[in-house]
C-alpha cells in the first residue's frame, strides 16, 4: 500500500523519520520536502511530509503530499489536547470522525460545517477496522475538533464541548486534512497523543511543554503498530 504520512511539526517529523526505512528526501516545486521510504519490512511505500501549523498549512501540505505521492491513504499523527472525557495525558485517540470547531458559514449550514462539505469527515475504514486497535493500551476512538487556536482554558474548551459533547481532542490541522483528502478522493485517518489538558491543569502551557520530554514517543510506536498492521 501507498501510505502518506503527515505532520505539522518538526519535531514531529523528526520522531517519524526513524521509522522510515530507506529514507531519502527529495524538494518539490512548492519548497516543501517529501520524505520516502517503506515501513512494514517494505510492505508499504510511505511518503511523509511537515505541513506546518494551523488549517492552512495543513491543507496547503495534504494537497502537495496527495498530488506528489498518489497514496491509498493518508494518516495524521502528532499531539493534541485533552476534553477531559476518558482520554487522559499520554493516551492516544484514533478520530472516528474528525470536525472543524472554529467554523460559521450562517445559517445555511450547522456549525462546524463548511458549506457544501460534510459536518463530520470520517475516518478511513482500513484503520478504524484494525482489529490490533484493540489491543493497544490506552487508545480510544472518538471525534477529533479542529480549529486555528491553541486551546489552553476550560471557557474555550467548554465552548468546543458545548458543539461537539463527544469530543475527545482538539487540535489545529485533522478537519483540514480530512477536508483535503475529502476532495481528494483519498482516506484519511488522524492519530493523536493527547498532551495536555487545558482548564484541568494550573499550568496547561507548562503541561504542554514538559510533555515533549520524550512522551510523544507513544504516538508514533502507536502508528507504527497500526502500519504493521495494514
Amino acid at each position: 500500500m501507498k501510505i502518506g504520512i503527515i505532520v505539522a511539526m518538526g519535531k514531529e517529523l523528526d520522531l517519524l523519520l526513524p521509522h522510515i526505512e530507506g529514507h531519502s528526501q527529495t524538494v518539490l516545486p512548492s519548497g516543501q520536502t517529501l520524505h520516502t521510504g517503506t515501513m512494514a519490512g517494505g510492505r508499504h511505500s510511505v511518503a511523509a511530509m511537515q505541513s506546518g501549523i494551523g488549517k492552512v498549512n495543513a491543507a496547503l501540505g495534504t494537497a502537495a503530499l496527495v498530488d506528489a505521492f498518489g497514496p491509498e491513504l493518508v494518516i495524521n499523527t502528532g499531539v493534541a489536547g485533552g476534553t477531559g472525557s476518558d482520554a487522559r495525558v499520554m493516551d492516544v485517540v484514533v478520530g472516528d470522525r474528525v470536525a472543524y470547531h472554529d467554523v460559521w458559514c450562517g445559517p445555511c449550514a450547522e456549525r462546524g460545517q463548511i458549506q457544501g462539505m460534510p459536518r463530520f469527515f470520517e475516518g478511513a475504514p482500513a484503520v478504524l477496522g484494525l482489529e490490533v486497535l484493540d489491543s493497544i493500551s490506552r487508545l480510544h476512538r472518538g471525534l477529533i475538533a479542529s480549529g486555528d487556536q491553541f486551546v489552553d482554558n476550560a471557557a474555550d474548551l467548554a465552548k468546543i464541548t458545548a458543539l461537539y459533547p463527544d469530543v475527545k481532542a482538539v487540535d489545529m490541522e485533522s478537519a483540514a486534512m480530512a477536508h483535503t483528502c475529502h476532495i481528494k478522493g483519498v482516506p484519511f485517518a488522524s492519530i493523536r497523543v493527547v498532551s495536555d489538558t487545558p482548564g484541568k491543569e494550573e499550568d496547561n502551557t507548562g503541561q504542554y511543554l514538559d510533555f515533549w520530554t520524550d512522551a510523544p514517543k507513544a504516538t508514533f510506536a502507536t502508528l507504527q503498530t497500526i502500519v504493521n498492521a495494514l
